[in-house]
C-alpha cells in the first residue's frame, strides 16, 4: 500500500502561502500540513472532496437532466459539444444614485411574487444581513481596494489569490442580488477598468480558485447584469454584460492552458497567466476535487460564447476519471496530471452525473457515516489509509455543504411538499433528505457547542473507538458538550459559508423555519465576534475561548458566500429560486438553461 497523506491540520499561520515564491521542499511539506484547512484547495479532508465533487455532481444532474443535446461522450471517449448547454483605476467617484429596492424587498411591501406574505421580522433581519454586507465592503474599498483580500486590524490589503482583486469579483454578484447601486457600481467599474490588465500581468495562480471566485464571478455578473437576451437583470449600473463576458474569455483562454500543457485529461493546477502556460503543484499530483470541480464555469461559457473549446477540455476531466476504479464510488484525493492515476489511498468521495452521485452517496452512508456518543450526532469521518484502513472520526467545517447538497439531489431544488406532491422522490431520495438533515444538525451543534457560537475549522467526534477528555468547546451547557471534541490547532474560524448554505437550501426545500432561526443565531455570533468597528470582518483563532483572539483577514468568500447565503436564507424563494439556478463552489448563481 502506497504511503498516504496525512488528515491532521496545521493552520496557525493561514496566509494563502502557497502563492508566494517558496522552494519546492518548502512549498511540498507545508502543503502537506496545510491543504486540510486551505479553503476549497487540495485537502485530504472529506469536507474539501466532498464539497467539491458531490456539489458539482448535483449540479451536472440539474443541468443536465432535462436536455438531451449535451455534451456527450462519443464511442472513442471524446466529448463532443452539442446544442446549447444548460448548465482600470477609478478615475471618478460612481455616482450617487437614487435607492433601489432589492429584489427581495420590493416584494416586503406587500406580498411575494409566490402569493406568500413576507414576515418583518424576517425582512428585517434580511436587512441586517445587507448591511452587515455594506459594513465588510466599506472596510474593503477604504483599505485595501484592488487587493485580493483585506486584512482589517492592519487597515490594510494583501494579495494571496494572485493579485485578481478577489474580493471585488466575488462580492459583486452578491451586491447584485441585494441591490446595492452603489456597490455594484464601484465594484463593476473596477472590473471594466482593471481586471483584463492584471490578467495580462500577473504571475502563478491556481487553476480552481481562480475559476471558481474570479471566472464564476464574471459569469455570474453577465448573467444577473442582463447577458443572454435579458432574461435576467438584477441591476441597472456598471459595465455592460458583455464587458464581464470578454474578461470572462480572456481570463479562460489563460487558464485552459492548464488543460492542454498536461499529457493527460487531467490538468496542472498552477497557472502563468501572463505567459498562457501551466506546471504541476510541487509533488506533481493534482487535487481530484480541484479538477473535477470546473466543468460547471467553462461548461457555461462554451454555451453563452458558442465557442466549445471550453466545455471540450473541462469535460475531457470527467471522460478520464469515469474510467478509473472506484471503492462503492469512492476514489483518493490526489490525481496525477502525468500519469492520469490516482495516487494514494486516502479516501472522500467522487461522483460523475447522476449515476455515479447515486452509487458515491450509497458508499458514504455505507463507509463514512458515523454516530457519536453519548447522544448520537451524525457525522461523516474519513478513511486516511483507503476502505480497509482505520476510520478518523475527523470532520471539517467543509463538510458543512453536503446536507444542502444531498437536498438538492433529492429533490431538484423543488420543495420537499412539491416533490412528494408529484411523487418524484424515490425511496433513496427521502434517505438522503433525512441524512442531510440530520447533518445539518451535527453542523449547526459544531456553533453550539463552543463558547463564542462560531464553528471551528475542523471537529472531531467521541466515539466507542475514539475520545480525548478536557477538548471540549467552551460551552458546558450545550447537551453535546461530550460529543464533540476540538483540537487546539482546529479552533479557528475563517468566516466559512459551508453551514449557512445548506441551512439556506434545507429551508427552502422543507420550509422547516428552524432552519432561520439557526441562520440568525450564527449571523448574531459574527457580529459579536468578528465585526471590525473601522470596516470589514476577520477570523479568529479560537473559537473556545472569549473574548477570541483575532486572525486579521477577511476571505473573499465572507462577502460572496457567507453573506449572500444568508441574506436569501431570509428572503423570499423567488430570487435565485433553486430549480432555476445552480450555485458553483464559490456561490456564484449560474442558471440552468433548458435548450
Amino acid at each position: 500500500m502506497s504511503k498516504s497523506l496525512p488528515y491532521s491540520v496545521k493552520d496557525i499561520h493561514y496566509d494563502n502561502a502557497k502563492f508566494r515564491h517558496r522552494s519546492p521542499l518548502k512549498v511540498f511539506s507545508q502543503s502537506l500540513l496545510t491543504l486540510g484547512t486551505k479553503r476549497k484547495y487540495a485537502s485530504c479532508s472529506t469536507g474539501k472532496f466532498l464539497i467539491l465533487i458531490l456539489f458539482f455532481g448535483v449540479a451536472c444532474l440539474m443541468l443536465m437532466s432535462k436536455s438531451p443535446n449535451e455534451s456527450v461522450l462519443n464511442e472513442k471517449g471524446k466529448v463532443t459539444f452539442v446544442g446549447g448547454l444548460r448548465l482600470g483605476r477609478l478615475l471618478r467617484k460612481p455616482p450617487r444614485l437614487p435607492p433601489r429596492l432589492s429584489p427581495d424587498e420590493g416584494q416586503l411591501r406587500g406580498s411575494s411574487t409566490n402569493g406568500s406574505t413576507i414576515d418583518p421580522k424576517w425582512a428585517a433581519r434580511q436587512q441586517s444581513v445587507k448591511e452587515a454586507f455594506d459594513h465588510a465592503w466599506s472596510g474593503y474599498r477604504k483599505y485595501a481596494m484592488g487587493y485580493d483580500e483585506l486584512m482589517p486590524i492592519s487597515q490594510k490589503g494583501v494579495d494571496g489569490l494572485g493579485g485578481l482583486g478577489a474580493t471585488v469579483v466575488d462580492a459583486l454578484d452578491t451586491a447584485m442580488i441585494m441591490g446595492l447601486d452603489n456597490i455594484v457600481s464601484e465594484a463593476g467599474s473596477w472590473v471594466e477598468t482593471h481586471l483584463l490588465e492584471r490578467i495580462s500581468q500577473k504571475g502563478q495562480v491556481n487553476l480552481f480558485e481562480t475559476t471558481i471566485r474570479v471566472l464564476g464571478g464574471l459569469l455570474s455578473a453577465y448573467h444577473l447584469s442582463g447577458g443572454e437576451h435579458g432574461t435576467m437583470n438584477m441591476t441597472h449600473v456598471g459595465p455592460k454584460p458583455v464587458i464581464y463576458l470578454n474578461i470572462a474569455k480572456d481570463l479562460a483562454d489563460r487558464l485552459l492552458s492548464a488543460f492542454t500543457s498536461s499529457p493527460t485529461p487531467i490538468p496542472f493546477c498552477d497557472v502563468i497567466l501572463h505567459e498562457s502556460t501551466a506546471h504541476p503543484a510541487p509533488g506533481g499530483a493534482s487535487s481530484t476535487a480541484e479538477v473535477a470541480s470546473v466543468q460547471l464555469e467553462f461548461n457555461y461559457l462554451s454555451a453563452i460564447s458558442g465557442d466549445p473549446k471550453y466545455s471540450t477540455e473541462a469535460m475531457k476531466v470527467l471522460a478520464h476519471i469515469k474510467t478509473l476504479p472506484k471503492t462503492e464510488g469512492l476514489v483518493p484525493i490526489y490525481i496525477s496530471p502525468q500519469t492520469g492515476d490516482f495516487v494514494g489511498e486516502n479516501i472522500s468521495n467522487f461522483t460523475y452525473l447522476h449515476d455515479m452521485y447515486i452509487e458515491a452517496m450509497k458508499g458514504v452512508r455505507h463507509l463514512l457515516v458515523r454516530n457519536s456518543i453519548p447522544k448520537g450526532l451524525v457525522f461523516v469521518g474519513e478513511l486516511p489509509y483507503g476502505s480497509k484502513g482505520e476510520f478518523s472520526p475527523k470532520m471539517d467545517h467543509l463538510v458543512c455543504f453536503l446536507p444542502g447538497t444531498l437536498a438538492l439531489g433529492a429533490t431538484k431544488g423543488l420543495t420537499k411538499e412539491q416533490a412528494l406532491k408529484e411523487n418524484l422522490l424515490s425511496f433513496e431520495d427521502l434517505e438522503n433528505l433525512k441524512l442531510a438533515e440530520d447533518l445539518a444538525k451535527t453542523c449547526f451543534e459544531m456553533y453550539e457547542v463552543t463558547a463564542t457560537g462560531l464553528a471551528p475549522e475542523i471537529a472531531y467526534f467521541h466515539t466507542k473507538d475514539y475520545s480525548e477528555d478536557g477538548l471540549d468547546g467552551g460551552n458546558k451547557s450545550s447537551m453535546y458538550a461530550n460529543d464533540i471534541i476540538i483540537k487546539p490547532a482546529d479552533r479557528h474560524n475563517l468566516l466559512r459559508p459551508e453551514t449557512v448554505e445548506s441551512l439556506f437550501v434545507l429551508y427552502r426545500i422543507t420550509k422547516d423555519t428552524k432552519y432561520r432561526d439557526q441562520g440568525w443565531q450564527i449571523f448574531e455570533a459574527f457580529e459579536k465576534y468578528t465585526k471590525v468597528k473601522s470596516g470589514g470582518y476577520t477570523s479568529l483563532d479560537d473559537v473556545t475561548e472569549v473574548p477570541p483572539h483575532r486572525r486579521d483577514k477577511m476571505e473573499t468568500f465572507f462577502l460572496g458566500e457567507t453573506l449572500k447565503y444568508l441574506y436569501l436564507l431570509f428572503g423570499d424563494d423567488s430570487v435565485i429560486p433553486l430549480d432555476k439556478f445552480v450555485f458553483n463552489t464559490e456561490a456564484h448563481p449560474l442558471p440552468i438553461r433548458n435548450t
